[in-house]
């Protein structure tokens, strides 16, 4: 137990499906897992471990932000020894061949958060998934019939970022999409040596002004659940 996870030493899978909503962790639980057991509450912050077609996963939220995102991931891993992590969320789209609802899976995400230079003493380290699961959720992906872009994406630090050069940057780049997540997972990964990976769904466009709806966050994103879900199953 720590002062943010009041699970019990043993409770979480060694592989854990993360989504931003504690809300969306609830509803994969309650729609994809056997026997789930909600096993850490504080803050909301619900998580819980079942089975998915016999392996032990759990599934747990994160928060928002990469400062949310490293803190529960580095618990996790540190006190409860989990040792693979899927980020599934929401990204919104930075070039105009990206689609609303597309899948993505981030190979590789660049920040302007300080929080992996931090890491690696004020150098610039590339953070980037693990190739095995990247590997794996491609290959079913493909034999799935599941429409996935593959690239680099960015994390973004502020949501309402006042910088006006950032997204032309980012389309001048060939960046697919910003989040605000994954460059900490990953940073946190290489750190601590486990397996990550980000499956996000284009939830808002950020050169069109496309967007769906908050329900349609919380609960329309199967395909992206249904393929982090295939990936961790070994």
């Amino acid at each position: 137990m720590t002062a943010h996870i009041n699970g019990q030493a043993g409770d979480f899978a060694e592989t854990i499906i993360m989504p931003g909503d504690p809300l969306r962790a609830k509803y994969i639980a309650e729609h994809y897992l056997d026997d789930a057991q909600e096993i850490t509450n504080i803050r909301n912050m619900l998580g819980y471990t079942g089975f998915y077609k016999g392996q032990r996963i759990s599934v747990m939220g994160h928060g928002m932000g990469i400062p949310s995102m490293v803190l529960y991931a580095h618990e996790l891993i540190t006190q409860f020894n989990v040792k693979r992590i899927i980020r599934v969320g929401s990204l919104g789209a930075t070039q105009h061949k990206v689609k609303i609802n597309d899948v993505i899976l981030a190979q590789a995400a660049g920040t302007d958060s300080p929080t992996n230079a931090k890491r690696s003493s004020g150098y610039q380290m590339a953070t980037s998934a693990t190739f095995e699961l990247l590997h794996r959720a491609y290959t079913i992906a493909q034999e799935k019939q599941i429409s996935v872009k593959v690239g680099n994406i960015f994390s973004g630090d502020m949501y309402y970022d006042p910088d006006e050069d950032m997204i032309p940057a980012l389309e001048r780049f060939g960046v697919l999409g910003i989040d605000m997540e994954a460059a900490g997972l990953y940073g946190l990964a290489h750190h601590l040596g486990i397996e990550s990976l980000a499956i996000l769904t284009v939830s808002d466009h950020c050169l069109t002004g496309e967007e769906t709806t908050a329900e349609a966050r919380q609960y329309t994103f199967n395909q992206m659940i249904e393929l982090a879900l295939e990936t961790a199953h070994q």
